[in-house]
């Protein structure tokens, strides 16, 4: 299987794909943890690029094709090779993070990202993705409050650009009705958490 895992800024995604990472593995799964932008050698080498605070100059367009270039090489070194092992690959981030950022922040146009992106991607889909939705506010709260959390390129946009994100997800996750799964990620870490992995053992029966 292929999970995917999206969200705004400081949403709890990393704290509960830990945690779903050892129910997996509780359950006899062999999991493979990734993310994006990154995940490959290559992929990280864009990904500091990307996120680098002083390239203030960049692109909106530059942006989302150096974050589907690391996607593609991902994918292919990485994501497929482990999917055809039989491993459940859970990724932070993927196409739909472009789709609402880039195609919809940055007002390049979701479905012309999304072109791009099925470019990159040769229409590879997840199985099932996570929205973790939150209050813009109370999720930059939560980096501000965690000491040792990077703080990168976008943790600095103007909080409009973070309403623009939430809003470009939900748009997203309703053109996706099937795959998307959206949680309330204002709630305990542990409600979170069993929200997410019911949605994800409900993908897997």
């Amino acid at each position: 299987m292929f999970i995917t895992f999206e969200g705004g800024e400081g949403s709890g995604k990393s704290t509960a794909i830990k945690r779903i990472v050892k129910a997996l593995e509780d359950m006899g799964h062999e999991v493979i943890l990734t993310r994006e932008p990154g995940g490959t050698p290559i992929g990280e080498q864009i990904r500091n690029v990307i996120l680098d605070k002083a390239n203030t100059a960049m692109d909106p367009r530059t942006e989302a094709l150096l974050y589907a270039a690391s996607r593609r090489q991902h994918l292919v070194e990485k994501i497929i090779p482990a999917i055809k092992e039989g491993k459940i690959v859970l990724c932070d981030r993927y196409l739909d993070s472009s789709l609402a950022y880039q195609g919809g922040a940055r007002n390049l146009g979701i479905e012309e990202i999304y072109n791009v992106n099925l470019y990159a991607t040769e229409g590879m889909q997840p199985d099932v993705t996570i929205l973790f939705d939150i209050e813009p506010e109370e999720g930059l709260r939560r980096i501000a409050a965690n000491a040792g959390r990077e703080v990168n390129r976008l943790d600095v946009e103007k909080i409009s650009f973070h309403h623009k994100v939430r809003e470009s997800f939900k748009k997203v996750a309703s053109m996706f009705p099937e795959r998307f799964a959206v949680i309330d990620a204002s709630k305990s870490p542990d409600e979170v958490f069993n929200d997410a992995f019911e949605a994800i053992k409900k993908a897997m029966k």
